[in-house]
Protein backbone atom coordinates (compact mmCIF):
# COMPACT_ATOMS: atom_id res chain seq x y z
CA UNK A 1 0.00 0.00 0.00
CA UNK A 2 1.45 3.41 -0.94
CA UNK A 3 2.58 5.79 1.78
CA UNK A 4 0.89 9.19 2.11
CA UNK A 5 3.01 11.95 0.56
CA UNK A 6 4.08 13.61 3.85
CA UNK A 7 5.04 10.22 5.34
CA UNK A 8 6.94 9.28 2.18
CA UNK A 9 8.96 12.51 2.36
CA UNK A 10 9.83 11.98 6.01
CA UNK A 11 10.77 8.34 5.42
CA UNK A 12 13.15 9.47 2.66
CA UNK A 13 14.73 12.21 4.78
CA UNK A 14 15.28 9.84 7.70
CA UNK A 15 16.67 7.17 5.36
CA UNK A 16 19.23 9.60 3.92
CA UNK A 17 20.15 10.96 7.35
CA UNK A 18 20.55 7.42 8.66
CA UNK A 19 22.76 6.39 5.75
CA UNK A 20 25.00 9.44 6.15
CA UNK A 21 25.28 8.95 9.92
CA UNK A 22 26.15 5.30 9.31
CA UNK A 23 28.98 6.56 7.11
CA UNK A 24 30.27 8.80 9.91
CA UNK A 25 28.76 12.07 8.63
CA UNK A 26 26.76 13.97 11.25
CA UNK A 27 23.40 14.82 9.67
CA UNK A 28 20.30 16.51 11.00
CA UNK A 29 16.86 17.19 9.61
CA UNK A 30 15.73 20.78 9.25
CA UNK A 31 12.46 21.78 10.86
CA UNK A 32 9.75 23.73 9.11
CA UNK A 33 9.84 24.70 5.49
CA UNK A 34 13.41 25.85 5.05
CA UNK A 35 13.57 26.57 1.35
CA UNK A 36 15.20 23.74 -0.60
CA UNK A 37 17.03 22.28 2.39
CA UNK A 38 15.81 19.08 4.02
CA UNK A 39 19.03 17.99 5.74
CA UNK A 40 22.28 19.52 6.92
CA UNK A 41 25.41 17.39 6.89
CA UNK A 42 28.28 18.74 9.00
CA UNK A 43 31.92 18.03 9.73
CA UNK A 44 33.72 18.75 13.00
CA UNK A 45 35.69 21.54 11.31
CA UNK A 46 32.51 23.38 10.31
CA UNK A 47 31.91 22.39 6.69
CA UNK A 48 28.22 22.08 5.84
CA UNK A 49 26.30 20.55 2.93
CA UNK A 50 22.66 21.47 2.32
CA UNK A 51 20.78 18.42 1.08
CA UNK A 52 17.51 18.38 -0.82
CA UNK A 53 15.73 15.00 -0.63
CA UNK A 54 13.20 13.80 -3.21
CA UNK A 55 11.17 10.63 -2.65
CA UNK A 56 9.09 8.51 -5.00
CA UNK A 57 7.19 5.27 -4.96
CA UNK A 58 5.88 5.50 -8.54
CA UNK A 59 7.68 5.83 -11.87
CA UNK A 60 8.95 9.42 -11.58
CA UNK A 61 10.03 12.08 -9.16
CA UNK A 62 7.62 14.84 -10.22
CA UNK A 63 8.30 18.57 -10.36
CA UNK A 64 11.94 18.49 -9.27
CA UNK A 65 13.45 21.95 -8.93
CA UNK A 66 16.95 20.63 -8.43
CA UNK A 67 19.82 21.92 -6.40
CA UNK A 68 22.10 24.94 -6.55
CA UNK A 69 24.91 26.44 -4.56
CA UNK A 70 28.49 25.44 -3.90
CA UNK A 71 27.82 23.29 -0.83
CA UNK A 72 24.65 21.48 -1.84
CA UNK A 73 23.45 18.09 -3.06
CA UNK A 74 20.21 16.43 -4.05
CA UNK A 75 19.39 12.85 -3.08
CA UNK A 76 16.66 10.99 -4.93
CA UNK A 77 15.17 8.18 -2.85
CA UNK A 78 13.31 5.39 -4.64
CA UNK A 79 10.83 3.27 -2.69
CA UNK A 80 9.20 1.77 -5.81
CA UNK A 81 8.71 -2.01 -5.62
CA UNK A 82 10.44 -2.20 -2.24
CA UNK A 83 9.07 -4.51 0.39
CA UNK A 84 8.12 -3.26 3.81
CA UNK A 85 11.61 -3.77 5.23
CA UNK A 86 13.75 -3.41 2.09
CA UNK A 87 15.96 -0.33 1.93
CA UNK A 88 15.25 2.22 -0.81
CA UNK A 89 17.64 3.05 -3.63
CA UNK A 90 19.60 6.32 -3.42
CA UNK A 91 20.86 8.55 -6.24
CA UNK A 92 23.12 11.47 -5.25
CA UNK A 93 23.93 14.49 -7.43
CA UNK A 94 25.77 17.75 -6.89
CA UNK A 95 24.72 20.98 -8.69
CA UNK A 96 27.03 20.34 -11.68
CA UNK A 97 25.64 16.84 -12.15
CA UNK A 98 22.09 18.22 -11.87
CA UNK A 99 22.88 20.72 -14.66
CA UNK A 100 24.33 17.93 -16.82
CA UNK A 101 20.99 16.15 -16.39
CA UNK A 102 18.95 19.25 -17.29
CA UNK A 103 20.67 20.28 -20.54
CA UNK A 104 19.61 17.24 -22.65
CA UNK A 105 16.13 17.32 -21.09
CA UNK A 106 15.82 20.99 -22.08
CA UNK A 107 17.04 20.33 -25.62
CA UNK A 108 14.68 17.37 -26.12
CA UNK A 109 11.71 19.21 -24.59
CA UNK A 110 12.19 22.32 -26.75
CA UNK A 111 12.60 20.20 -29.88
CA UNK A 112 9.39 18.21 -29.30
CA UNK A 113 7.16 20.94 -27.77
CA UNK A 114 6.97 23.91 -30.12
CA UNK A 115 4.16 25.60 -28.17
CA UNK A 116 6.05 25.44 -24.85
CA UNK A 117 9.66 26.20 -23.93
CA UNK A 118 11.89 24.98 -21.14
CA UNK A 119 14.26 27.53 -19.62
CA UNK A 120 16.80 27.00 -16.86
CA UNK A 121 17.35 29.78 -14.33
CA UNK A 122 19.69 29.26 -11.35
CA UNK A 123 19.62 25.49 -11.96
CA UNK A 124 15.80 25.46 -11.80
CA UNK A 125 13.87 24.31 -14.89
CA UNK A 126 10.84 26.37 -15.92
CA UNK A 127 8.36 25.46 -18.63
CA UNK A 128 6.51 28.33 -20.26
CA UNK A 129 3.29 27.74 -22.14
CA UNK A 130 2.22 29.78 -25.16
CA UNK A 131 -0.12 31.72 -22.84
CA UNK A 132 2.85 32.73 -20.67
CA UNK A 133 2.00 30.47 -17.75
CA UNK A 134 5.10 29.07 -16.01
CA UNK A 135 5.49 25.63 -14.49
CA UNK A 136 8.43 25.00 -12.18
CA UNK A 137 10.40 21.76 -12.11
CA UNK A 138 10.82 18.69 -14.24
CA UNK A 139 10.09 15.01 -13.85
CA UNK A 140 13.05 12.72 -13.23
CA UNK A 141 13.14 9.00 -13.98
CA UNK A 142 15.56 6.39 -12.69
CA UNK A 143 17.07 5.99 -16.15
CA UNK A 144 17.98 9.71 -16.12
CA UNK A 145 20.12 9.32 -12.98
CA UNK A 146 21.08 5.64 -12.79
CA UNK A 147 24.81 6.46 -12.98
CA UNK A 148 24.51 8.30 -9.65
CA UNK A 149 23.19 5.31 -7.68
CA UNK A 150 24.82 5.11 -4.23
CA UNK A 151 27.24 7.93 -5.12
CA UNK A 152 27.71 8.88 -1.45
CA UNK A 153 31.23 10.07 -2.26
CA UNK A 154 29.54 13.13 -3.82
CA UNK A 155 28.53 14.40 -0.38
CA UNK A 156 31.89 13.42 1.12
CA UNK A 157 33.64 15.38 -1.66
CA UNK A 158 31.51 18.49 -1.04
CA UNK A 159 32.21 18.32 2.69
CA UNK A 160 35.96 18.29 2.04
CA UNK A 161 35.85 21.28 -0.34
Amino acid sequence: MPLPRHTLSLAAEYAVASELCRRGIYTQLTLGNLKRTDLLALTEDGNVVRIEVKAKQGNTWPGCKGVSGKHAAIVFVDFKDKGEFAPPDFYILDPKEWCKLLRPKQKKFNKTHKERRMHIENNVPFIESASGRRYVGTNVRVENISQYKDAWQTIEKILKA
